[in-house]
């Protein structure tokens, strides 16, 4: 039943499957303990709690900015859809310690591609959840809906968030 309501499929091809950014666990946006995006704010989606240290990229696209600090991405896909990856809470403090980018903004992505790799023990140690949102940062300008899915998720497997692109 699922398959058929969120494939992406020639009558509908508004809709867009986002595939699983990391490995670890979805939650519900409310989990994350930052009213930023628990409440919703930074915009709708996913948190991953992650169980490695690796973000890849969630579908094909260009990284619209990589944040100086290394520890978010905003992926942009060809659709104008935006996503905002945000590795762990309030780590823009670590200053890009424990994190590895291996892209820039304007970089084009394919989907499965290694973004970010970062050291959860060393982000934990420092007193950071390494809980990470998944948000349609432009959801306004280009979402008509969006379904999200909990539970265990691994990087690049199809679903995490389905879509229906605003036309």
């Amino acid at each position: 039943m699922f398959s058929k309501l969120f494939s992406k499929n020639k009558a509908s091809d508004n809709r867009l499957e986002i595939a699983s950014p990391m490995t670890g666990t979805a939650v519900p946006l409310s989990q994350v303990p930052d009213q930023a995006f628990a409440e919703k704010y930074m915009g709708d989606g996913v948190a991953v709690e992650p169980s490695e240290g690796k973000l890849i990229a969630p579908f094909d696209g260009k990284v619209a900015h990589m944040i100086n600090t290394r520890h978010a991405v905003i992926l942009e896909h060809e659709s104008g859809l935006q996503l905002l990856v945000h590795i762990g809470i309030n780590t823009v403090a670590l200053g890009g310690e424990g994190f590895t980018a291996y892209v820039q903004t304007g970089d084009e992505v394919k989907a499965g591609q290694l973004l970010i790799e970062f050291d959860m023990a060393a982000i934990q140690a420092a007193g950071y959840p390494v809980i990470t949102p998944v948000v349609i940062a432009n959801e306004e300008e280009s979402v008509e809906s969006l379904e999200s899915r909990f539970g265990a998720v691994r990087a690049g497997e199809a679903g995490a968030l389905q879509v229906v692109l605003k036309t």
